[in-house]
């Protein structure tokens, strides 16, 4: 799939004919964001964190689309009320960026993935997820 950077969430929004959904809740401090366009049925929001303390997290990164996204060698998924979760350790990864969760669902017409790479509580990232509302103004 390709993957080409965008000019900003702007552009992003134009990319997917939509206002792209975002977090509503605070992140951790980003050091920079990606913001990419994945083929032209989806865009990705990247937040690179600041992991500069011991057991902080690495990434976070938010998938939007109107077809599902490319699928990873993550295992098999664990049904979570309406989020799919899946994990892998990636051992040979930096520690900020291990362990891998991932949460797929779809809403409002697009299918979502909200993937968090680090010391990241699964607690934490279904609140980010929940705190994601396509449709609703931001």
């Amino acid at each position: 799939m390709d993957r080409e950077p965008l000019e900003g969430i702007g552009a992003a929004d134009a990319h997917l004919g939509r206002p792209v959904p975002l977090p509503r809740v605070p992140l951790p401090l980003a050091r920079w964001v990606d913001v990419l366009a994945l083929g032209s049925y989806a865009v990705e929001v990247a937040w690179n964190l600041d992991d500069t303390r011991n057991g902080d997290p690495g990434r976070l990164a938010l998938f939007a689309g109107t077809a599902p996204p490319p699928d990873r060698p993550l295992g098999e998924p664990v049904v979570m009320g309406r989020y799919a979760h899946r994990s892998a350790a990636l051992e040979d990864a930096d520690p900020s960026l291990r362990p891998v969760h991932e949460l797929s669902w779809s809403d409002d017409g697009l299918y979502l993935r909200l993937t968090g790479q680090g010391p990241w509580a699964l607690e934490d990232l279904i609140a980010i997820a929940d705190s994601v509302r396509p449709g609703e103004p931001g």
